[in-house]
């Protein structure tokens, strides 16, 4: 992460510094973004645990606000509900509401607000809504916070990203790259120090931890306003009929994107979720080395992905470059579509481990294993699809068209939550199978939109 110097464009130019070769305003949001995913991985690796181990246990459920409307309405959907699908209901609508925020958070930026101020409001809210985590009852309140502030956080960041950038300039791809293994330093420490903070001291701990790394991590952005992409006059962001008419191709590709990526994140999203129950009740979590023996905490199995995404990222990278030289790097459809078959067989892997032990005191290496398989497929579908998004809409509706795209999320991880309301009522192994069944359905819809989607993105 050296500062190296480049030459000025002119003669008497003072030298701009440089991040990794990149425009300095990368490195700040780069670290912006990895506090602010510090601080929702860590919250996120405690979440269903702590309701279903704790908060949500009939003892206390009853000091929780808003609490008992909030079941009444699920179960007015699906019938009576148990502590398990409650948990992963609630996680579900939380995990998905701070993809739907964005949407919101984009239009306001774009209209009134400006993406720098935005980004400060939100990373406000979230701190706000880590420390509320401290409190049992205003629990839905927190999250609703949180909800907000990622909202209003999310979208204008990642459009900043490629605001740094000249439209052409062959490193906004790199760049997002960049900038999505700072996301994942963030997603792997968090569950160390939130988690186990969370799991040794107590659930507090860790929930107060998630919150003081945002709070480092809006400090960061605010001694970074300088370097970063000034917002345009807010009176010229109103969409005009020329913004409208690029954004049309735009639109029309997320439309038949959306619901094969939705169901990838319905797939992916058991991470937080079911994949934690897995690790706590099923997997025999023993090691034995010659540092180390006992058991590998549960809420450390959620670094596992982050880790392998800043190992694998650079030899992906590097193997794309050298089969775009000899013209075979994946057109970017098919590799979404390679991410959604790669979903699938993590899942298949888990199956397999599920119908081997018969779903108790599975080896921990075969989650391991499922890690590495996941991380690949998630490489060859998410960087991807932010980078598409940002390069092919129309510069006065970016960040509304970026929180376009996370309505998919939006979608996908309230879906995710439903679905993993199956848990307690199938076994492992067929649970495991369904999930691996739906990723397989979006790769089989995204392979037979191929050619539409790319005569689309060619115009966009």
């Amino acid at each position: 992460m050296a500062l190296n110097p480049t030459q000025a464009t002119g003669d008497d130019a003072t030298p701009e510094p440089r991040f990794l070769g990149h425009p300095i305003g990368l490195s700040f949001l780069f670290a912006t973004e990895m506090w602010e995913r510090f601080s929702y991985y860590g919250m996120r690796a405690l979440l269903v645990l702590y309701m279903v181990d704790y908060l949500l246990r009939p003892e206390r459920a009853g000091e929780v606000m808003g609490l008992a409307a909030l079941r009444a309405g699920f179960e007015t959907l699906s019938g009576p509900i148990d502590v398990q699908p409650l948990a992963s209901r609630i996680y579900g609508l939380y995990s998905g509401l701070v993809y739907l925020t964005p949407v919101i958070g984009g239009a306001l930026a774009d209209r009134w607000l400006g993406r720098r101020r935005t980004v400060a409001v939100g990373a406000a809210l979230m701190v706000a809504g880590h420390f509320l985590m401290a409190s049992e009852r205003f629990f839905l309140l927190a999250l609703l916070l949180l909800i907000l502030g990622n909202g209003a956080f999310k979208p204008n960041i990642v459009t900043q990203v490629g605001g740094l950038y000249a439209n052409g300039d062959a490193r906004r791809d790199r760049a997002y790259s960049i900038f999505y293994v700072g996301i994942n330093i963030g997603a792997f420490f968090s569950p160390l120090v939130c988690g186990t903070l969370g799991e040794a001291l107590g659930w507090h701990y860790g929930f107060a931890s998630a919150g003081i790394g945002m709070l480092i991590g809006l400090v960061i952005y605010s001694l970074g306003l300088s370097r970063l992409p000034p917002d345009a006059i807010l009176s010229s962001a109103r969409t005009t009929p020329r913004d409208s008419a690029g954004a049309k191709p735009a639109l029309l590709g997320l439309a038949l994107l959306f619901i094969p990526s939705a169901l990838f994140w319905a797939a992916y999203e058991q991470q937080g979720n079911t994949i934690a129950l897995w690790a706590e009740h099923a997997t025999d979590r023993s090691i034995n080395l010659l540092f180390w023996r006992g058991e590998i905490p549960v809420t450390w199995f959620q670094a596992f992905n982050p880790l392998m995404i800043f190992l694998f990222t650079p030899p992906l990278v590097a193997w794309w470059a050298r089969r775009a030289r000899s013209s075979r790097e994946p057109a970017t459809v098919d590799k979404l579509t390679l991410g959604c078959f790669g979903l699938s067989l993590a899942y298949l892997v888990l199956a397999t481990a599920a119908w081997s032990t018969g779903g108790v005191g599975a080896s921990w290496l075969w989650l391991l294993a499922y890690f590495v398989v996941i991380t690949i497929a998630e490489l060859y579908f998410s960087p991807i699809g932010l980078s598409l998004v940002a390069s092919m809409a129309p510069e006065g509706s970016k960040s509304l068209i970026m929180g376009v795209w996370m309505m998919t999320s939006f979608v996908g991880n309230f879906s995710a939550g439903w679905l993993g309301g199956y848990w307690s009522s199938l076994s492992s192994q067929n649970f495991f199978l369904l999930v691996a069944s739906i990723a397989a359905i979006a790769g089989l819809m995204l392979g037979a939109a191929r050619r539409p989607l790319q005569v689309l993105l060619s115009r966009g």
